[in-house]
Protein backbone atom coordinates (compact mmCIF):
# COMPACT_ATOMS: atom_id res chain seq x y z
CA UNK A 1 0.00 0.00 0.00
CA UNK A 2 3.03 2.26 -0.10
CA UNK A 3 4.22 4.38 2.78
CA UNK A 4 1.92 4.52 5.80
CA UNK A 5 0.85 8.00 6.91
CA UNK A 6 0.68 8.50 10.67
CA UNK A 7 -2.68 9.89 11.83
CA UNK A 8 -2.19 9.75 15.59
CA UNK A 9 -3.44 12.75 17.60
CA UNK A 10 -0.89 14.81 19.46
CA UNK A 11 -0.82 13.27 22.92
CA UNK A 12 -0.37 15.55 25.92
CA UNK A 13 2.23 13.99 28.13
CA UNK A 14 4.03 15.20 31.22
CA UNK A 15 7.59 14.00 31.68
CA UNK A 16 9.88 14.13 34.71
CA UNK A 17 11.65 17.48 34.97
CA UNK A 18 15.05 15.84 34.71
CA UNK A 19 14.28 14.88 31.12
CA UNK A 20 13.39 18.43 30.04
CA UNK A 21 16.79 19.37 28.61
CA UNK A 22 17.07 16.09 26.74
CA UNK A 23 13.57 16.54 25.37
CA UNK A 24 14.33 20.05 24.11
CA UNK A 25 17.55 18.88 22.49
CA UNK A 26 15.80 15.96 20.83
CA UNK A 27 13.08 18.29 19.55
CA UNK A 28 15.66 20.64 18.03
CA UNK A 29 17.43 17.78 16.30
CA UNK A 30 14.14 16.49 14.97
CA UNK A 31 13.19 19.87 13.57
CA UNK A 32 16.58 20.27 11.94
CA UNK A 33 16.40 16.82 10.37
CA UNK A 34 12.91 17.36 8.99
CA UNK A 35 13.61 20.77 7.43
CA UNK A 36 11.14 23.60 7.18
CA UNK A 37 8.20 21.27 6.58
CA UNK A 38 8.45 19.89 10.13
CA UNK A 39 7.24 23.16 11.57
CA UNK A 40 4.23 23.50 9.27
CA UNK A 41 0.98 23.83 11.22
CA UNK A 42 -2.50 22.84 10.14
CA UNK A 43 -5.60 24.91 10.72
CA UNK A 44 -6.34 23.13 13.99
CA UNK A 45 -2.85 23.74 15.32
CA UNK A 46 -1.42 20.25 14.97
CA UNK A 47 2.10 19.85 13.58
CA UNK A 48 2.20 17.99 10.28
CA UNK A 49 4.92 15.44 9.75
CA UNK A 50 6.33 13.77 6.67
CA UNK A 51 5.43 10.14 5.99
CA UNK A 52 8.93 8.97 6.78
CA UNK A 53 9.44 10.56 10.22
CA UNK A 54 10.02 7.96 12.89
CA UNK A 55 10.23 7.71 16.65
CA UNK A 56 13.67 8.51 18.09
CA UNK A 57 14.94 5.80 20.40
CA UNK A 58 15.69 7.11 23.89
CA UNK A 59 14.52 5.16 26.93
CA UNK A 60 10.81 5.59 27.71
CA UNK A 61 9.59 7.99 30.36
CA UNK A 62 8.45 6.20 33.48
CA UNK A 63 5.27 6.80 35.49
CA UNK A 64 5.94 8.94 38.55
CA UNK A 65 2.82 8.35 40.62
CA UNK A 66 0.25 11.00 41.61
CA UNK A 67 1.12 14.33 40.07
CA UNK A 68 -2.12 16.20 39.41
CA UNK A 69 -5.54 15.71 37.87
CA UNK A 70 -5.01 16.47 34.19
CA UNK A 71 -7.32 14.22 32.18
CA UNK A 72 -5.03 14.17 29.13
CA UNK A 73 -7.55 15.59 26.69
CA UNK A 74 -6.53 18.18 24.12
CA UNK A 75 -8.19 21.61 24.48
CA UNK A 76 -10.76 22.30 21.76
CA UNK A 77 -10.57 18.76 20.37
CA UNK A 78 -13.62 17.76 18.32
CA UNK A 79 -14.99 14.23 18.59
CA UNK A 80 -13.83 11.98 15.77
CA UNK A 81 -11.35 14.55 14.48
CA UNK A 82 -8.41 13.02 12.58
CA UNK A 83 -5.18 14.99 12.72
CA UNK A 84 -1.71 14.30 11.43
CA UNK A 85 1.20 14.65 13.81
CA UNK A 86 4.66 13.47 14.57
CA UNK A 87 4.64 10.82 17.31
CA UNK A 88 5.84 12.40 20.55
CA UNK A 89 9.64 12.25 21.00
CA UNK A 90 11.10 10.22 23.86
CA UNK A 91 7.77 8.51 24.44
CA UNK A 92 7.29 4.78 24.17
CA UNK A 93 4.30 4.74 26.54
CA UNK A 94 0.63 4.66 25.57
CA UNK A 95 -1.90 5.31 28.35
CA UNK A 96 -5.68 5.45 28.13
CA UNK A 97 -8.85 4.97 30.16
CA UNK A 98 -10.74 1.77 29.42
CA UNK A 99 -13.91 2.09 27.38
CA UNK A 100 -16.67 -0.48 26.74
CA UNK A 101 -18.99 1.77 24.71
CA UNK A 102 -20.46 0.16 21.59
CA UNK A 103 -22.94 2.83 20.42
CA UNK A 104 -20.78 4.03 17.52
CA UNK A 105 -20.87 0.62 15.82
CA UNK A 106 -24.59 0.12 16.48
CA UNK A 107 -25.45 3.53 15.05
CA UNK A 108 -23.22 2.96 12.00
CA UNK A 109 -25.05 -0.31 11.30
CA UNK A 110 -28.40 1.46 11.53
CA UNK A 111 -27.25 4.32 9.29
CA UNK A 112 -25.87 1.99 6.60
CA UNK A 113 -29.03 -0.14 6.71
CA UNK A 114 -30.98 3.07 6.02
CA UNK A 115 -28.87 3.68 2.90
CA UNK A 116 -26.53 6.36 4.27
CA UNK A 117 -22.85 6.51 5.20
CA UNK A 118 -22.29 7.53 8.84
CA UNK A 119 -20.76 10.89 9.59
CA UNK A 120 -17.01 10.20 10.08
CA UNK A 121 -17.17 12.19 13.33
CA UNK A 122 -19.48 9.53 14.83
CA UNK A 123 -17.11 6.65 14.04
CA UNK A 124 -14.99 5.60 17.02
CA UNK A 125 -12.87 2.54 16.15
CA UNK A 126 -12.60 1.25 19.72
CA UNK A 127 -16.40 0.95 19.85
CA UNK A 128 -16.41 -1.12 16.66
CA UNK A 129 -13.66 -3.32 18.09
CA UNK A 130 -15.32 -3.73 21.50
CA UNK A 131 -18.66 -4.70 19.97
CA UNK A 132 -17.21 -8.21 19.56
CA UNK A 133 -16.57 -10.22 22.69
CA UNK A 134 -13.30 -12.10 22.69
CA UNK A 135 -12.35 -15.48 24.08
CA UNK A 136 -9.70 -14.16 26.47
CA UNK A 137 -8.86 -16.04 29.64
CA UNK A 138 -10.98 -14.80 32.55
CA UNK A 139 -9.79 -13.90 36.06
CA UNK A 140 -11.11 -15.80 39.07
CA UNK A 141 -12.36 -12.73 40.95
CA UNK A 142 -12.90 -9.03 40.39
CA UNK A 143 -10.33 -7.36 38.20
CA UNK A 144 -8.81 -8.30 34.86
CA UNK A 145 -6.83 -10.84 32.94
CA UNK A 146 -4.35 -9.47 30.37
CA UNK A 147 -3.69 -11.06 26.97
CA UNK A 148 -1.24 -9.63 24.41
CA UNK A 149 -0.78 -11.00 20.89
CA UNK A 150 -0.48 -9.87 17.28
CA UNK A 151 0.53 -10.68 13.72
CA UNK A 152 2.21 -9.39 10.57
CA UNK A 153 -0.04 -7.22 8.42
CA UNK A 154 1.12 -8.74 5.11
CA UNK A 155 1.21 -5.23 3.69
CA UNK A 156 4.12 -5.94 1.38
CA UNK A 157 6.68 -3.58 -0.07
CA UNK A 158 7.85 -0.80 2.22
CA UNK A 159 5.32 -1.74 4.91
CA UNK A 160 6.68 -5.21 5.71
CA UNK A 161 7.80 -4.05 9.16
CA UNK A 162 4.25 -3.21 10.30
CA UNK A 163 2.46 -5.43 12.81
CA UNK A 164 -0.92 -5.35 14.54
CA UNK A 165 -0.62 -5.76 18.32
CA UNK A 166 -3.74 -6.59 20.32
CA UNK A 167 -4.07 -5.94 24.04
CA UNK A 168 -7.01 -7.86 25.48
CA UNK A 169 -8.51 -7.37 28.94
CA UNK A 170 -11.32 -9.43 30.44
CA UNK A 171 -13.38 -9.40 33.63
CA UNK A 172 -14.91 -12.39 35.35
CA UNK A 173 -17.81 -14.11 33.54
CA UNK A 174 -21.23 -12.49 33.89
CA UNK A 175 -22.72 -15.82 34.91
CA UNK A 176 -20.63 -15.60 38.09
CA UNK A 177 -22.67 -12.53 39.09
CA UNK A 178 -25.39 -14.35 41.02
CA UNK A 179 -24.05 -12.77 44.17
CA UNK A 180 -24.04 -9.26 42.74
CA UNK A 181 -25.30 -6.51 45.03
CA UNK A 182 -28.87 -5.32 44.43
CA UNK A 183 -29.36 -2.66 41.77
CA UNK A 184 -31.10 0.70 42.23
CA UNK A 185 -31.86 1.87 38.69
CA UNK A 186 -33.37 5.23 37.75
CA UNK A 187 -34.69 5.14 34.19
CA UNK A 188 -34.68 8.59 32.58
CA UNK A 189 -36.89 8.26 29.51
CA UNK A 190 -37.18 10.69 26.62
CA UNK A 191 -40.88 11.14 25.72
CA UNK A 192 -40.41 14.12 23.39
CA UNK A 193 -42.16 14.35 20.03
CA UNK A 194 -39.19 12.91 18.12
CA UNK A 195 -39.52 9.71 20.17
CA UNK A 196 -42.84 9.02 18.45
CA UNK A 197 -40.99 7.69 15.39
CA UNK A 198 -41.23 3.87 15.11
CA UNK A 199 -38.24 2.23 16.75
CA UNK A 200 -37.89 4.83 19.49
CA UNK A 201 -40.32 5.09 22.43
CA UNK A 202 -42.17 1.92 21.40
CA UNK A 203 -38.84 0.06 21.47
CA UNK A 204 -37.95 1.61 24.84
CA UNK A 205 -41.26 0.48 26.36
CA UNK A 206 -40.86 -3.08 25.12
CA UNK A 207 -37.28 -3.14 26.41
CA UNK A 208 -38.23 -1.93 29.88
CA UNK A 209 -41.11 -4.35 30.06
CA UNK A 210 -38.82 -7.29 29.36
CA UNK A 211 -36.11 -6.05 31.71
CA UNK A 212 -38.57 -5.50 34.58
CA UNK A 213 -39.29 -9.23 34.50
CA UNK A 214 -35.55 -10.06 34.42
CA UNK A 215 -34.52 -8.02 37.46
CA UNK A 216 -34.40 -9.61 40.90
CA UNK A 217 -36.88 -9.06 43.72
CA UNK A 218 -34.31 -7.12 45.75
CA UNK A 219 -33.62 -4.69 42.87
CA UNK A 220 -35.29 -1.28 42.78
CA UNK A 221 -36.55 0.87 39.91
CA UNK A 222 -37.51 4.53 39.53
CA UNK A 223 -38.88 6.14 36.36
CA UNK A 224 -38.40 9.75 35.24
CA UNK A 225 -39.76 11.10 31.95
CA UNK A 226 -38.85 14.29 30.14
CA UNK A 227 -40.05 16.29 27.15
CA UNK A 228 -40.34 20.08 27.61
CA UNK A 229 -40.31 19.39 31.37
CA UNK A 230 -39.28 16.44 33.54
CA UNK A 231 -41.44 14.40 35.90
CA UNK A 232 -40.83 11.56 38.35
CA UNK A 233 -43.44 9.01 37.30
CA UNK A 234 -42.36 6.35 39.79
CA UNK A 235 -40.11 6.93 42.84
CA UNK A 236 -37.53 4.30 43.76
CA UNK A 237 -39.55 1.12 44.22
CA UNK A 238 -38.42 -2.38 45.22
CA UNK A 239 -39.57 -5.02 42.75
CA UNK A 240 -40.45 -7.82 45.19
CA UNK A 241 -44.21 -7.07 45.21
CA UNK A 242 -44.34 -4.15 42.81
CA UNK A 243 -43.57 -5.39 39.29
CA UNK A 244 -47.09 -4.56 38.18
CA UNK A 245 -46.59 -0.94 39.30
CA UNK A 246 -43.51 -0.71 37.13
CA UNK A 247 -45.26 -2.26 34.13
CA UNK A 248 -48.21 0.12 34.56
CA UNK A 249 -45.87 3.14 34.69
CA UNK A 250 -44.10 2.01 31.51
CA UNK A 251 -47.38 1.39 29.69
CA UNK A 252 -48.52 5.00 30.26
CA UNK A 253 -45.54 6.53 28.41
CA UNK A 254 -46.54 8.54 25.33
CA UNK A 255 -44.58 11.03 23.16
CA UNK A 256 -45.45 14.68 23.78
CA UNK A 257 -43.45 17.86 23.11
CA UNK A 258 -39.81 19.01 22.75
CA UNK A 259 -36.59 17.56 24.25
CA UNK A 260 -35.42 19.18 27.49
CA UNK A 261 -32.57 16.77 28.13
CA UNK A 262 -31.07 19.03 30.80
CA UNK A 263 -34.27 18.87 32.85
CA UNK A 264 -34.36 15.09 32.44
CA UNK A 265 -30.80 14.74 33.71
CA UNK A 266 -31.47 17.06 36.68
CA UNK A 267 -34.64 15.29 37.75
CA UNK A 268 -33.21 11.86 37.04
CA UNK A 269 -30.19 12.36 39.25
CA UNK A 270 -32.27 14.04 41.97
CA UNK A 271 -34.56 11.00 41.97
CA UNK A 272 -31.57 8.66 42.02
CA UNK A 273 -30.00 10.52 44.94
CA UNK A 274 -33.27 10.52 46.88
CA UNK A 275 -33.72 6.79 46.28
CA UNK A 276 -30.05 5.87 46.69
CA UNK A 277 -29.50 2.54 48.44
CA UNK A 278 -26.43 1.80 50.49
CA UNK A 279 -24.67 -1.37 49.37
CA UNK A 280 -26.47 -1.33 45.99
CA UNK A 281 -25.29 -0.47 42.49
CA UNK A 282 -26.89 2.94 41.97
CA UNK A 283 -27.17 3.78 38.29
CA UNK A 284 -29.07 6.19 36.05
CA UNK A 285 -30.18 4.63 32.74
CA UNK A 286 -30.82 7.31 30.10
CA UNK A 287 -32.93 6.18 27.12
CA UNK A 288 -33.09 8.86 24.44
CA UNK A 289 -32.28 9.95 20.91
CA UNK A 290 -30.21 12.70 22.66
CA UNK A 291 -31.52 15.45 20.37
CA UNK A 292 -31.76 18.23 22.97
CA UNK A 293 -33.60 21.31 21.71
CA UNK A 294 -35.23 22.94 24.76
CA UNK A 295 -34.00 24.25 28.08
CA UNK A 296 -30.35 23.73 28.91
CA UNK A 297 -28.79 22.28 25.76
CA UNK A 298 -25.21 23.18 26.69
CA UNK A 299 -23.28 19.92 26.98
CA UNK A 300 -20.74 21.26 29.47
CA UNK A 301 -23.43 22.48 31.86
CA UNK A 302 -25.27 19.16 31.78
CA UNK A 303 -22.00 17.26 32.13
CA UNK A 304 -20.98 19.26 35.20
CA UNK A 305 -24.17 18.21 36.99
CA UNK A 306 -23.56 14.57 36.16
CA UNK A 307 -19.99 14.85 37.39
CA UNK A 308 -21.15 16.26 40.74
CA UNK A 309 -23.55 13.35 41.28
CA UNK A 310 -20.83 10.89 40.38
CA UNK A 311 -18.33 12.33 42.83
CA UNK A 312 -20.70 12.92 45.73
CA UNK A 313 -22.97 9.90 45.50
CA UNK A 314 -21.22 7.31 43.33
CA UNK A 315 -24.12 7.17 40.86
CA UNK A 316 -23.04 6.03 37.40
CA UNK A 317 -24.73 6.48 34.02
CA UNK A 318 -25.68 3.95 31.34
CA UNK A 319 -26.77 5.60 28.09
CA UNK A 320 -29.00 3.75 25.61
CA UNK A 321 -29.42 5.48 22.25
CA UNK A 322 -32.32 5.01 19.82
CA UNK A 323 -33.53 6.57 16.57
CA UNK A 324 -32.34 7.08 13.01
CA UNK A 325 -31.37 10.66 13.95
CA UNK A 326 -29.32 10.32 17.09
CA UNK A 327 -27.24 12.74 19.17
CA UNK A 328 -24.28 10.40 19.33
CA UNK A 329 -21.71 12.95 20.52
CA UNK A 330 -23.82 14.23 23.43
CA UNK A 331 -24.79 10.77 24.65
CA UNK A 332 -21.19 9.57 24.53
CA UNK A 333 -19.99 12.64 26.45
CA UNK A 334 -22.71 12.22 29.08
CA UNK A 335 -21.75 8.61 29.70
CA UNK A 336 -18.04 9.43 29.92
CA UNK A 337 -18.67 12.19 32.44
CA UNK A 338 -21.06 9.97 34.34
CA UNK A 339 -18.55 7.13 34.78
CA UNK A 340 -20.58 4.86 32.56
CA UNK A 341 -20.90 3.61 29.03
CA UNK A 342 -23.24 3.75 26.04
CA UNK A 343 -24.86 1.39 23.62
CA UNK A 344 -27.33 1.75 20.77
CA UNK A 345 -30.42 -0.32 20.01
CA UNK A 346 -32.18 -0.30 16.65
CA UNK A 347 -34.61 -3.20 17.01
CA UNK A 348 -36.09 -5.69 19.48
CA UNK A 349 -33.21 -8.11 19.00
CA UNK A 350 -30.72 -5.43 20.04
CA UNK A 351 -32.92 -4.48 22.99
CA UNK A 352 -33.15 -8.06 24.24
CA UNK A 353 -29.37 -8.39 23.99
CA UNK A 354 -28.80 -5.21 26.05
CA UNK A 355 -31.56 -5.58 28.64
CA UNK A 356 -31.61 -9.36 29.07
CA UNK A 357 -28.52 -11.16 27.77
CA UNK A 358 -26.10 -8.41 28.85
CA UNK A 359 -28.02 -7.18 31.88
CA UNK A 360 -25.42 -8.12 34.55
CA UNK A 361 -22.55 -6.37 32.79
CA UNK A 362 -24.65 -3.26 32.23
CA UNK A 363 -25.77 -2.77 35.85
CA UNK A 364 -23.00 -4.31 37.96
CA UNK A 365 -19.42 -3.08 38.48
CA UNK A 366 -16.24 -5.07 38.98
CA UNK A 367 -13.72 -2.25 38.52
CA UNK A 368 -13.63 1.52 38.87
CA UNK A 369 -11.30 4.03 37.22
CA UNK A 370 -9.62 1.36 35.11
CA UNK A 371 -6.70 2.47 32.93
CA UNK A 372 -4.27 0.65 30.65
CA UNK A 373 -0.66 1.47 29.87
CA UNK A 374 1.41 -0.19 27.17
CA UNK A 375 5.19 0.30 27.34
CA UNK A 376 6.86 -0.39 23.99
CA UNK A 377 10.52 -1.39 23.94
CA UNK A 378 12.64 1.19 22.06
CA UNK A 379 15.12 -1.56 21.14
CA UNK A 380 12.54 -3.32 18.99
CA UNK A 381 9.84 -0.73 18.21
CA UNK A 382 10.30 2.13 15.78
CA UNK A 383 6.77 3.58 15.75
CA UNK A 384 3.30 2.80 17.04
CA UNK A 385 -0.23 4.07 16.82
CA UNK A 386 -3.18 3.29 19.09
CA UNK A 387 -6.26 2.78 16.91
CA UNK A 388 -9.12 4.75 18.44
CA UNK A 389 -9.49 5.84 22.10
CA UNK A 390 -8.93 9.39 20.83
CA UNK A 391 -10.85 11.02 23.67
CA UNK A 392 -9.79 8.51 26.33
CA UNK A 393 -6.09 9.31 26.49
CA UNK A 394 -4.46 9.85 29.88
CA UNK A 395 -1.12 11.53 30.60
CA UNK A 396 1.48 8.80 30.97
CA UNK A 397 2.55 9.73 34.49
CA UNK A 398 -1.10 9.81 35.61
CA UNK A 399 -1.45 6.08 35.09
CA UNK A 400 -1.01 5.51 38.84
CA UNK A 401 -2.70 8.74 39.85
CA UNK A 402 -5.99 7.41 41.17
CA UNK A 403 -7.50 10.88 41.25
CA UNK A 404 -7.52 10.84 37.44
CA UNK A 405 -10.69 9.35 35.99
CA UNK A 406 -10.64 5.97 34.27
CA UNK A 407 -13.35 3.62 33.01
CA UNK A 408 -16.01 1.71 34.96
CA UNK A 409 -16.28 -1.94 33.89
CA UNK A 410 -18.80 -4.66 34.70
CA UNK A 411 -18.65 -8.47 34.69
CA UNK A 412 -18.53 -10.33 31.39
CA UNK A 413 -16.82 -7.50 29.54
CA UNK A 414 -13.85 -7.78 27.26
CA UNK A 415 -11.87 -4.65 26.37
CA UNK A 416 -9.57 -4.66 23.34
CA UNK A 417 -7.00 -2.11 22.22
CA UNK A 418 -5.34 -2.54 18.82
CA UNK A 419 -2.03 -0.95 17.84
CA UNK A 420 -0.33 -0.56 14.49
CA UNK A 421 3.35 -1.12 15.35
CA UNK A 422 6.37 -0.69 13.11
CA UNK A 423 9.22 -2.85 14.31
CA UNK A 424 12.88 -2.17 13.75
CA UNK A 425 14.61 -4.25 11.04
CA UNK A 426 15.71 -7.55 12.55
CA UNK A 427 13.84 -6.82 15.80
CA UNK A 428 14.24 -9.63 18.29
CA UNK A 429 13.25 -10.07 21.91
CA UNK A 430 10.95 -8.09 24.18
CA UNK A 431 8.48 -5.83 22.34
CA UNK A 432 5.95 -4.53 24.88
CA UNK A 433 4.52 -4.78 28.39
CA UNK A 434 0.80 -4.15 28.89
CA UNK A 435 -0.51 -3.24 32.35
CA UNK A 436 -4.02 -2.55 33.56
CA UNK A 437 -4.73 -0.69 36.81
CA UNK A 438 -8.11 -0.46 38.52
CA UNK A 439 -9.77 0.29 41.84
CA UNK A 440 -11.92 -2.16 43.77
CA UNK A 441 -15.50 -0.87 43.33
CA UNK A 442 -16.21 -1.08 47.07
CA UNK A 443 -12.93 -0.38 48.87
CA UNK A 444 -11.21 1.62 46.08
CA UNK A 445 -8.05 -0.38 46.73
CA UNK A 446 -5.78 -0.21 43.63
CA UNK A 447 -4.73 -3.36 41.77
CA UNK A 448 -2.58 -4.05 38.72
CA UNK A 449 -2.06 -6.92 36.29
CA UNK A 450 0.51 -7.15 33.45
CA UNK A 451 1.52 -9.30 30.48
CA UNK A 452 4.56 -9.34 28.17
CA UNK A 453 4.87 -9.65 24.39
CA UNK A 454 7.95 -10.88 22.51
CA UNK A 455 8.66 -9.81 18.93
CA UNK A 456 8.81 -13.38 17.61
CA UNK A 457 5.13 -13.80 18.58
CA UNK A 458 4.27 -11.44 15.71
CA UNK A 459 5.90 -13.39 12.89
CA UNK A 460 2.78 -15.25 11.75
CA UNK A 461 0.67 -13.56 9.02
CA UNK A 462 -2.59 -11.96 10.14
CA UNK A 463 -4.79 -13.85 7.69
CA UNK A 464 -3.30 -17.30 8.23
CA UNK A 465 -5.83 -20.12 8.55
CA UNK A 466 -5.40 -20.65 12.25
CA UNK A 467 -8.48 -20.91 14.47
CA UNK A 468 -6.46 -19.52 17.34
CA UNK A 469 -6.31 -16.22 15.41
CA UNK A 470 -10.04 -15.88 14.75
CA UNK A 471 -10.49 -13.31 17.51
CA UNK A 472 -7.52 -11.26 16.31
CA UNK A 473 -8.87 -11.32 12.74
CA UNK A 474 -12.30 -10.11 13.91
CA UNK A 475 -10.57 -7.28 15.76
CA UNK A 476 -8.57 -6.34 12.65
CA UNK A 477 -11.64 -6.40 10.39
CA UNK A 478 -13.58 -4.16 12.79
CA UNK A 479 -10.64 -1.73 13.03
CA UNK A 480 -10.03 -1.61 9.26
CA UNK A 481 -13.76 -1.07 8.67
CA UNK A 482 -14.02 1.75 11.21
CA UNK A 483 -10.93 3.47 9.83
CA UNK A 484 -12.34 3.23 6.31
CA UNK A 485 -15.56 4.92 7.43
CA UNK A 486 -13.53 7.64 9.14
CA UNK A 487 -11.67 8.19 5.88
CA UNK A 488 -14.78 9.65 4.28
CA UNK A 489 -15.01 8.95 0.55
CA UNK A 490 -12.14 6.46 0.56
CA UNK A 491 -13.01 2.78 0.18
CA UNK A 492 -9.85 1.66 1.94
CA UNK A 493 -8.52 2.13 5.45
CA UNK A 494 -5.29 4.10 5.90
CA UNK A 495 -3.95 1.52 8.36
CA UNK A 496 -1.06 -0.70 7.22
CA UNK A 497 -2.06 -3.85 5.37
CA UNK A 498 -5.65 -2.68 4.90
CA UNK A 499 -7.77 -4.65 2.41
CA UNK A 500 -10.36 -2.89 0.25
CA UNK A 501 -13.96 -2.94 1.51
CA UNK A 502 -14.86 -5.76 -0.86
CA UNK A 503 -11.87 -7.80 0.33
CA UNK A 504 -12.75 -6.96 3.93
CA UNK A 505 -16.32 -8.16 3.41
CA UNK A 506 -15.02 -11.44 1.96
CA UNK A 507 -12.69 -11.88 4.95
CA UNK A 508 -15.60 -11.33 7.33
CA UNK A 509 -17.79 -13.79 5.39
CA UNK A 510 -15.11 -16.48 5.59
CA UNK A 511 -14.63 -15.84 9.28
CA UNK A 512 -18.39 -16.01 9.91
CA UNK A 513 -18.43 -19.45 8.24
CA UNK A 514 -15.49 -20.60 10.36
CA UNK A 515 -16.74 -19.28 13.69
CA UNK A 516 -20.48 -19.73 13.03
CA UNK A 517 -20.92 -16.34 14.65
CA UNK A 518 -24.03 -14.31 13.87
CA UNK A 519 -22.27 -11.18 15.12
CA UNK A 520 -19.51 -11.63 12.54
CA UNK A 521 -22.10 -12.44 9.85
CA UNK A 522 -23.84 -9.13 10.57
CA UNK A 523 -20.46 -7.39 10.41
CA UNK A 524 -19.85 -8.85 6.94
CA UNK A 525 -23.29 -7.69 5.77
CA UNK A 526 -22.67 -4.19 7.15
CA UNK A 527 -19.32 -3.93 5.36
CA UNK A 528 -20.98 -5.05 2.12
CA UNK A 529 -23.61 -2.33 2.56
CA UNK A 530 -20.87 0.26 3.04
CA UNK A 531 -19.13 -0.89 -0.13
CA UNK A 532 -22.28 -0.23 -2.13
CA UNK A 533 -22.66 3.36 -0.95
Amino acid sequence: MGEYRTTQRIRRTHRPRGALAALLAASCLLLAACGSGAGESSADGSNKASDTERFPAPAPAQPTGPSGTDDGSAPGEQKGEIRESTPPPADYLSTFALDVDTASYGYARRTLADGRRPDPATVRPEEFINSFRQNYDRPDGNGFSVTVDGARTEAGGESDDWRLVRVGLATRPAEDSGERPPAALTFVIDVSGSMGEPGRLDLVKKSLGVMTDELRDDDSVAIVTFSDEAETVLPMTRLDDNRDRVHDAVDTLEPTLSTNLGAGVDTGYATAVEGRREGATNRVVLLSDALANTGDTDAHSILDRISDARREHGITLFGVGVGSDYGDALMEQLADKGDGHTTYVSNEEDARTVFVDQLPRNIDLTARDAKAQVAFDPQTVEQFRLIGYDNREVADEDFRNDRVDGGEIGPGHTVTALYAVRTKPGADGHLATATVRWLDPDTRTPHEESAQLESEALDQPLWSRDNARNGLQVTAIAAYFADTLRSGDSLRSRLPGAPSLSELSDRADELADTTESEEVRRLAETIEQAGGR
